[in-house]
């Protein structure tokens, strides 16, 4: 089968993508000399040449450049999403410090069960007709409503702190071991939520059936093959034998467990997003230097492309002046805030921190950052949600990610504590 593209079609596409990348990477430099995130200023580079703006004046050039290389833009969009989840995965901390389990465990439960029980009633007092997309499933949008109360970023946050200088505080660790396992759970349900899109019709059977599968899926990529790479690696140590992986080719093996784990979410009905997550959490697993090397190549490359390319197309997706419900997106991110916010102050007082401590880690757990837009645009391009609600979400992603930064600079200014010792 021959597969052609026509030359004018392909030079529209390498012009758009140049925009694109310009765009972003000029406005996430501007956005971070700013003190503000740097995947908010990629967004914001995607918006100016969106519909909002540049598509607002030029119509007739923004189609030219982007409507028309529609397919070809998805396929580098789809490729930043799932090579952003990849990177993410590489993040991901498996040992935490005793001293602070407790604690971490108490968040979890709390910054999960609270904002998931508040997020499901919540929908019995939304207009979900206006908040629904194509796909009409109310189960899986009643889903996504749960989570988005619930998810928090954990690449903002670790930029935050990287940027402020308070990465090895104990609050540092505490938040990013709260927020790793937190995800982790929260991507289980997005999971089930995509995958209950894909069944023609709902009945307990189906539903079952995509928990069963997701929740295995799960337990196997990250119980399982992690124990099978400990043994291969065991094995290499004790029978001193040649390298299992060839020379030079660690990268593409990486690459290649990426594949596997997409398809296979894919063959499933598994979020393929999902599936890229949980394969750099066990690329992680893989501590020769070697690998180590890989898995940096491949996040320096996503992070200076294909991301940047994907937060530029979501901004772009963002149609503030057709589908920008003021009212809707005022009231929704208040009651979001306010739901992370007393699932964290009443956790943390019962474990004894004081008020101060208590509105710390509040603030910071409240980011949503890029999982929300990831959640927001997977959402979105599965029909769950509406174009309405898709630009609250991302919105509601950029303003966490703006507060919780500003927050923590103000409480370093003052000179006072993140994080005092349990009265």
């Amino acid at each position: 089968m021959a597969i052609t593209i026509g030359a004018t079609t392909l030079t529209m596409f390498f012009i758009a993508v140049l925009i694109l990348l310009f765009c972003a990477h000029f406005f996430g430099y501007l956005f971070s000399k700013l003190n503000m995130p740097r995947v908010v200023g990629e967004i914001a580079g995607g918006l100016v040449l969106g519909p909002s703006c540049f598509g607002h004046f030029f119509p007739n050039l923004y189609q030219d450049i982007f409507l028309k290389q529609g397919e070809l833009l998805a396929a580098i969009y789809w490729l930043g999403l799932v090579l952003l989840m990849f990177s993410s995965g590489f993040e991901i901390e498996r040992k935490f410090d005793r001293r602070d389990k407790k604690t971490i465990l108490s968040l979890i439960v709390g910054t999960t069960l609270i904002p998931l029980v508040f997020g499901w009633i919540s929908t019995n007092f939304f207009n979900m007709e206006k908040l629904m997309g194509p796909a009409n499933s109310l189960l899986s949008l009643r889903l996504v409503i749960a989570v988005a109360l619930a998810i928090t970023s954990i690449p903002v946050i670790s930029k935050i702190f990287l940027d402020l200088g308070i990465i090895q505080t104990t609050f540092a660790k505490i938040t990013l071991a709260t927020a790793t396992i937190h995800d982790i759970i929260l991507w289980v349900f997005i999971s089930i939520a995509t995958g209950l899109v894909s069944a023609k019709a709902l009945s307990l059977v189906n539903i079952s059936t995509h928990v069963i599968i997701s929740i295995l899926f799960f337990v196997v990529a990250l119980i399982f093959v992690p124990k099978i790479i400990s043994v291969v690696e065991k094995f290499k140590q004790k029978t001193n034998t040649s390298r299992v992986v060839p020379q030079k080719t660690e990268t593409a093996f990486t690459v290649l467990i990426l594949l596997i784990f997409t398809a296979l979410a894919s063959f499933l009905d598994v979020n393929l997003v999902f599936g890229a997550f949980l394969a750099g959490i066990v690329v992680n697993y893989v501590k020769s230097p070697r690998f180590q090397d890989s898995k940096l190549h491949i996040k320096n490359f996503s992070m200076a492309f294909f991301v940047p390319v994907y937060f530029a197309v979501v901004g772009i997706k963002l149609d503030l002046i057709h589908h920008f419900d003021a009212l809707f997106f005022v009231v929704f991110v208040v009651f979001a805030i306010i739901v992370q916010t007393i699932a964290v102050l009443s956790t943390a007082r019962i474990l004894k921190y004081d008020w101060l401590s208590s509105f710390n880690l509040a603030v910071v757990l409240n980011d949503r950052g890029g999982p929300c837009i990831v959640l927001a645009t997977v959402a979105f391009d599965l029909g769950i949600i509406s174009e309405n609600f898709f630009v609250t979400l991302v919105l509601l992603a950029v303003v966490t990610s703006l507060t919780a930064g500003s927050w923590l600079k103000y409480v370093l200014s003052k000179g006072w504590p993140l994080l005092n010792e349990r009265v």
